[in-house]
């Protein structure tokens, strides 16, 4: 497993850019648009890291900018943790074995979801390429938040 990114929600992408870049002095390493989502993502990362983080192998923040207005109440502004898992199917399962709740299945065999015992999403990401579409994760209920 790696540690991939910290992710928080902006209101304002200007003001959120200026700190993080301008006055704590973190590096913008890339940025995507989606129109269809209606949502900006900007990954930073400290000036040491900017070299590893531009080949993915150092931790990053990524800041999401939803087009839409939106208020943040009980730390929805904060969004998750990320790491890469070299299997995403036995990952969940020994999860699951655990007792923990898949809160959005890898139905992609890419990315899936869960929350540690104080709320804190987790995201679950596929080393590599997405595996194959497998049961019962492909037909798995989503569950409550992530």
């Amino acid at each position: 497993m790696r540690y991939l990114h910290t992710m928080v929600r902006a209101s304002n992408l200007d003001d959120t850019l200026d700190f993080y870049c301008n006055k704590l002095g973190l590096v913008e390493v890339r940025r995507h648009d989606s129109e269809g989502g209606r949502f900006t993502l900007v990954f930073l990362a400290a000036p040491g890291d900017v070299e590893n983080a531009e080949q993915n192998s150092s931790p990053m923040v990524e800041i999401t900018w939803n087009w839409d207005p939106e208020e943040y109440s009980g730390g929805r502004n904060f969004g998750h943790l990320a790491y890469r898992v070299e299997d995403i199917y036995a990952t969940c399962q020994r999860l699951m074995d655990g007792g923990v709740t898949i809160n959005r299945p890898p139905h992609d065999g890419h990315m899936a979801f869960v929350r540690s015992p104080d709320g804190i999403s987790i995201e679950l990401l596929q080393e590599g390429e997405p595996l194959p579409k497998q049961e019962p994760w492909a037909s798995m209920e989503k569950v409550g938040s992530w």
